[in-house]
């Protein structure tokens, strides 16, 4: 069993390069981009420095301990920036991993540039936790050519409706469950394909699809015919880790401004930090952070080493890390009083931003429920 406790020399410098990376050239950026839109500007400036290439990597795999890395750094510094590189690399990787050569050379140079936004096309409205359920339907093409019609609605879709090029998922066959369904590469300009946008807590790009016999043919599927779940599970094991790491960037920003507050801010006739309160408090926000990042490297390296019980080893690290980084936040939040409650403080931001990593790519139950299926497998 592969269990990393620490980063090596050379980690940690390139954490550090993308924390300075993020704070100077990528927050000013985000600052420019309109809430709950995608920041083409942004997204052009992570292919530029070499960052998409590392989510949807031209010569291999995607590494999970580089996506961790990548997505921990971000968040410290810039959310942002954090999820226009994890939405990118959401919507590539089942193209990176079960598409065609003819699919890859076509699609992957323009994401790895930031030209092409990409988007993962899963939940419906009816269909989020239990993703199974979902009722997207590709029915046959009369046409000539073997294709089919894709009839229905798509919601809480990450970058929709202004996305590139979208990995649909649609029910081929008749059997209901996880059986029949198929996955689809869907470019934006498909006739039949519209969408509006969503608004949310926090002002991430997210909206519907709606799919009004959109045509689809044998070229836009991605694996095979009736495979489409085990392109969606096996996209969410490598992501799920990650989405702790998001976490952990989160919850490490929010110590760090508790800790510089408790130092600084005086009241009762010294700083906070004396209060055994605040401190024992402070101590309680890092024990748990640092657990956090150990189980989310540990699922990294797993996945990285090819070793067995990944589903199980990436739900715990995204089920742990999400609710601890909730935690964190609040915690910090309160430590600082009304201040962090100001539109604009860092912790105002964060507070919005904390809790949907608690429900999507499956919701902390969903996690639970893996976990203990995992323990009788």
């Amino acid at each position: 069993m592969t269990t990393a406790f620490t980063l090596d020399r050379k980690q940690r410098a390139w954490c550090a390069e993308l924390r300075a990376l993020a704070a100077d050239t990528l927050r000013p950026l985000a600052d420019e981009g309109a809430p709950g839109r995608v920041n083409r500007p942004l997204v052009a400036a992570l292919g530029r420095h070499g960052l998409l290439s590392r989510v949807a990597p031209a010569d291999g795999p995607v590494s999970a301990m580089d996506l961790c890395l990548l997505r921990e750094s971000l968040a410290q510094e810039c959310t942002e920036a954090e999820t226009a590189l994890a939405l990118q690399g959401l919507g590539t990787h089942p193209l990176l991993r079960w598409g065609t050569a003819r699919q890859r050379a076509r699609w992957l140079p323009g994401i790895a540039a930031g030209r092409v936004v990409t988007a993962f096309a899963l939940s419906e409205p009816d269909a989020g936790s239990d993703a199974a359920a979902l009722r997207l339907r590709a029915d046959p093409d009369p046409a000539p050519g073997g294709g089919w019609r894709l009839t229905g609605e798509k919601c809480w879709i990450s970058n929709a409706p202004e996305a590139d090029l979208y990995t649909v998922f649609a029910r081929t066959g008749p059997a209901p469950g996880a059986s029949g369904i198929t996955a689809f590469l869907v470019p934006a300009d498909r006739p039949g394909l519209g969408g509006s946008p969503l608004e949310m807590l926090s002002p991430h790009p997210v909206g519907t699809l709606v799919f009004d016999g959109v045509p689809v043919g044998p070229d836009d599927v991605v694996g095979e015919v009736g495979g489409g779940f085990a392109v969606a599970l096996g996209t969410l094991d490598l992501f799920r880790p990650s989405v702790g790491a998001f976490a952990v960037g989160m919850a490490r920003a929010a110590l760090r401004a508790a800790v510089d507050h408790a130092g600084e801010r005086r009241a009762f006739g010294g700083p906070l930090k004396d209060l055994q309160a605040v401190s024992h408090q402070l101590a309680e926000m890092a024990t748990r952070t640092e657990a956090a990042a150990l189980l989310v490297l540990a699922a990294a390296a797993s996945y990285d080493a090819g070793e067995p019980g990944v589903a199980r080893r990436s739900a715990m690290a995204k089920l742990f890390a999400t609710e601890t980084a909730q935690y964190v936040v609040d915690a910090a939040v309160q430590i600082h009083g009304a201040r962090a409650l100001r539109r604009g403080h860092l912790l105002e931001h964060l507070y919005r931003e904390v809790r949907a990593p608690r429900i999507y790519e499956g919701a902390t139950e969903v996690q639970r429920a893996i976990i203990a299926k995992e323990l009788y497998r």
